[in-house]
């Protein structure tokens, strides 16, 4: 089986268990956002659940190709209670961000072990939170502008409109 060192192992499996919590984030952040009566919201963040669950085992298959049983951690309670979408926006801006700084400290470990699968790897996931950050950068700016009469319900549906195109552009499985 390939070698992994003990410090990117670590790592990864730190990293794995931070996608599933923030999947279990993303439910939380979502079932608040149905509560109010913010659909596409709440479809949008039902499908970052998904996604973050996706990652999890992107990293999982990764450590089982090394011969490696990932190990799960007990997850807190995701937060359910809001004081405003904003406030849903902006939890959600700074998990992107704390999860940027996980890849990268990961990513870190695998560059000190010289492990060059890992890097590979990770390098999907540094990637793909360029496009996360700025999609919630993006909704914190467009939630903040959503100021006047109706202006949240016109940004609910634009989101249910954005997710309709951005499965639409992704690749399908086959």
């Amino acid at each position: 089986m390939p070698s992994i060192g003990n410090k990117a192992r670590t790592e990864l499996q730190r990293q794995l268990n931070h996608e599933l919590s923030a999947a279990y984030a993303y439910e939380g952040m979502s079932l608040w956002c149905e509560e109010q009566n913010f659909k596409g919201f709440a479809r949008y963040f039902l499908t970052q659940a998904g996604e973050e669950r996706q990652h999890a085992r992107k990293i999982i298959d990764h450590l089982l190709d090394r011969g490696i049983l990932a190990e799960f951690a007990a997850l807190p309670a995701p937060r359910m209670k809001f004081k405003s979408l904003m406030d849903v926006a902006k939890t959600a801006q700074s998990m992107e961000e704390a999860n940027t700084r996980g890849i990268n400290q990961a990513y870190e470990a695998a560059l000190s072990e010289t492990d060059y699968p890992a890097q590979v790897m990770l390098q999907w996931f540094i990637n793909e939170q360029v496009e996360e950050e700025d999609w919630c950068a993006e909704m914190v700016d467009r939630v903040e502008k959503a100021s006047c009469a109706g202006g949240i319900s016109d940004l609910d549906r634009h989101i249910e409109r954005y997710l309709k195109e951005k499965v639409a552009r992704e690749p399908q499985a086959g």
